[in-house]
């Protein structure tokens, strides 16, 4: 099935969504809430069974759930060569990548709707897209093995992770992970599509074969499989879940597949070709089965609080 938040007339609605046409759920009932009473199946097929139904084309498409956390993973080998050399002039995956799936968190109030514009923020000129796969959980699991970690996938949607290039590079340089390049922006959706929609394009070695494309302004300029990211999903919810608990409604980032992102493009070919992202250029990403996002990037506030710190004397006090 299929699920989606929407706005329709100034109102939250949400439904089930089949051939184009929103089947409504209960007013005030969210795809959130469902997640949480593990009733997704049994008020989905509900809804379809219930007269009434409106156009997709027809409403505005919020975010399908307002998750409680967002952990983004760096799964694609292919991404880190490419991101490495445009940030730091080198092409090259350090060794510490291949020991773990590491993630880090980023911010859950931020998401935007499937085809919602995107301010660019203030102080930035150097702006991104990422394309990814987000697995969304639908169980309380802790210190989960990834054959139990799949019980406690219910679905997945597709995430852009907005990035801000410029602001995120001096970030990067403090070890302490990104702040205002990365929480201003992230797409999700346009539905959340559950698991057994996706199960039979899984392959022999437990990844999920599903295509992943970007345009920008209508021209193709990535493409590749969620099947060559380097640790199933499975994997990564059982690591996210060592000596932490992951909950309903937690999405956890694929991280960005191979191409998909103009900073891959801006360190192999040395220049920043394509631009970054202005006022005006639409970007679009689809992935196999699970749907689009299109978003315009519009103009965003000029004025940018940045407040120095006040320089202190390293002279210790008596």
């Amino acid at each position: 099935m299929r699920f989606a938040a929407y706005e329709d007339e100034g109102v939250e609605r949400a439904g089930v969504v089949r051939d184009g046409v929103i089947h409504p759920l209960p007013v005030g009932e969210t795809v959130t809430a469902l997640v949480e009473d593990g009733a997704l199946h049994t008020a989905g097929e509900e809804a379809l069974a219930r007269p009434g139904a409106v156009r997709v084309d027809r409403v505005r498409l919020l975010p399908p759930l307002k998750p409680p956390s967002i952990r983004d993973f760096v799964g694609f080998e292919a991404h880190i060569e490419g991101v490495s050399k445009s940030l730091d002039g080198l092409e090259h995956v350090p060794e510490e990548w291949y020991r773990a799936p590491n993630f880090y968190f980023t911010n859950p109030h931020a998401a935007y709707g499937a085809h919602d514009d995107i301010p660019v923020p203030a102080g930035c000129s150097v702006l991104d897209f990422e394309l990814e796969v987000g697995a969304v959980i639908g169980r309380s699991g802790r210190d989960l093995t990834p054959e139990e970690a799949r019980e406690h996938i219910v679905g997945y949607l597709v995430f852009n992770d907005w990035s801000a290039r410029d602001l995120q590079k001096p970030e990067k340089n403090l070890g302490l992970g990104f702040s205002k390049g990365k929480d201003f922006a992230n797409t999700l959706g346009p539905y959340l599509v559950t698991a057994d929609e996706v199960e039979d394009r899984r392959d022999a070695d437990g990844f999920l074969d599903l295509e992943m494309t970007v345009t920008l302004n209508g021209k193709l300029i990535g493409r590749d499989t969620l099947a060559n990211v380097s640790w199933t999903f499975e994997e990564m919810v059982a690591y996210a879940s060592r000596d932490a608990w992951v909950r309903p409604g937690d999405v956890l980032g694929s991280g960005t597949c191979g191409w998909g992102a103009l900073a891959e493009f801006w360190g192999r070919v040395g220049e920043r070709t394509p631009a970054p992202l202005r006022p005006g250029d639409e970007v679009t990403l689809t992935v196999e089965r699970l749907g689009t996002l299109s978003n315009r990037v519009v103009a965003g506030r000029t004025d940018a609080y940045l407040p120095r710190a006040r320089r202190r004397g390293r002279t210790p006090r008596p």
